[in-house]
């Protein structure tokens, strides 16, 4: 299905109004209307051939469009939550925000790390990582999952950091941890 760019009007000038969109396809062609709120999506075409033509479509569809904002913006704006995981079935090193990765560092010689990510607050991810040549596999994991653990205390409490990072990885790694940070990818 091809979709023209955004609000193309009769005169192929751009109207600069969002929520509508061009569908030119082999078996449809019209203007679709959306809106979000909450987290839901909001739609509608206006068909070319059931309303009499690509302008009487596009008008049709830019008073849709006005109607389904105000009715929207009447909705009460539900606060954002940020969602915990505590399991993940594509993670392969047992605990969420630990990746185990490998680089090509100087002379081509592959470079592994163990790559930790948190986010300090929403809308905010931070990333280091523990190199496997300096610390050992086992020591460079330990200061992984202590350093996770540690960022997710700080953001939302130790009930909360343990349950993602999960009792038995924090009483078998985050005992007596150093948390000596490594340049990213070293």
């Amino acid at each position: 299905m091809h979709r023209d760019d955004t609000n193309i009007h009769e005169d192929n000038t751009n109207i600069h109004e969002g929520g509508i969109s061009r569908i030119n396809s082999r078996t449809t062609k019209g203007w679709l209307v959306r809106g979000y709120k909450n987290g839901n999506r909001y739609s509608k075409l206006f068909s070319d051939g059931k309303l009499g033509g690509k302008e009487e479509a596009l008008k049709r569809a830019k008073v849709f469009r006005n109607d389904l904002r105000a009715r929207l913006s009447a909705i009460p704006t539900k606060d954002r939550c940020q969602k915990i995981v505590s399991c993940d079935k594509r993670n392969r090193t047992g605990v969420l925000g630990i990746s185990k990765l490998c680089k090509n560092g100087k002379g081509n010689k592959e470079l592994g790390f163990f790559s930790v990510t948190w986010r300090p607050k929403i809308g905010k991810q931070k990333c280091t990582s523990f190199s496997i040549s300096k610390y050992g596999e086992k020591t460079a994991f330990k200061k992984a999952v202590a350093l996770r653990y540690e960022k997710l205390c700080e953001a939302y409490g130790t009930e909360i950091a343990t349950k993602i990072v999960g009792k038995e990885n924090v009483e078998k790694y985050v005992k007596d941890a150093e948390l000596e940070q490594a340049p990213y990818g070293a």
